[in-house]
């Protein structure tokens, strides 16, 4: 089942929870301030707990496919991103350290293993451990603070850009005025015909943390493309998480 690659690779690139809920004001209108200050607003709702295990359902399309699977996440914070899709049986399991992507496939009976040059290669930017982490908690992929932004007001968003964008490619977040988690990311490789748009429709606050409830990514290459739309079902914080990963015997290595 050639979709399960996919949706691992997004994945990586890319309700009722069990701790005390609370609202989130959406009602926020946003003002004019510098973007210097809406960066370091945004660099300061950074996730604080050690751990995280959370349980999503996830929707994949593509031109070919389209599937949904319940897919557990467990993050060690700066140390391990885990993940497993069931459907019925287990579909995909991964392993995501700052050195290396590790994942396979009990139903096609392969494997990957490598480093973070098969993301850079996928997205036409080079992307750590670190990045994809704050993808899933509503953070900026890229470094803010490296480059100078410039900041616009859209849709009710602060919308930043580096005001020198890179040769490569462009680079755009919107960052929400009641919580300065991101609405959306967007990084966009004209030369190659490739676009990464990363949608945050709601948020959940828990525990003082505020996570994306709704995670809406879409890919293109081309004329290709693939969606992946993450929907929170469960989220525990600061739990013993068992990370363990072994590849059974057997399974054939898997060329991306």
């Amino acid at each position: 089942m050639r979709y399960l690659k996919y949706l691992v690779v997004f994945t990586i690139f890319f309700t009722s929870c069990k701790a005390k809920k609370y609202a989130i004001d959406a009602t926020t209108i946003a003002k004019e301030i510098s973007a210097k200050k809406v960066v370091r607003r945004h660099v300061s709702t950074s996730f604080n707990k050690e751990t995280l295990d959370a349980e999503f359902k996830v929707n994949f399309r593509n031109s070919k496919l389209k599937q949904s699977i319940s897919v557990q996440l467990k993050i060690k914070k700066d140390e391990v991103i885990w993940l497993k899709g069931t459907k019925f049986i287990n579909v995909f399991k991964a392993k995501i350290t700052p050195e290396k992507i590790r994942f396979y496939s009990p139903l096609e009976r392969t494997y990957f293993e490598g480093d973070f040059l098969m993301l850079e290669k996928l997205l036409g930017t080079a992307i750590n451990f670190q990045q994809l982490q704050n993808l899933f908690l509503g953070q900026a992929i890229l470094d803010l603070k490296r480059k100078k932004q410039q900041v616009k007001i859209a849709n009710n968003s602060y919308v930043l850009s580096p005001e020198i964008q890179s040769n490569l490619f462009d680079v755009f977040f919107a960052i929400n005025p009641a919580h300065f988690k991101l609405d959306y990311q967007a990084i966009e490789n004209s030369l190659k015909s490739r676009q990464l748009n990363i949608r945050y429709p709601s948020y959940k606050l828990v525990e003082d943390e505020i996570l994306p409830q709704e995670i809406n990514i879409k890919a293109k290459q081309g004329e290709k493309t693939t969606t992946i739309d993450f929907i929170l079902k469960a989220v525990e914080f600061n739990t013993d998480l068992n990370t363990s990963f072994t590849v059974p015997k057997g399974y054939k290595r898997m060329n991306l």
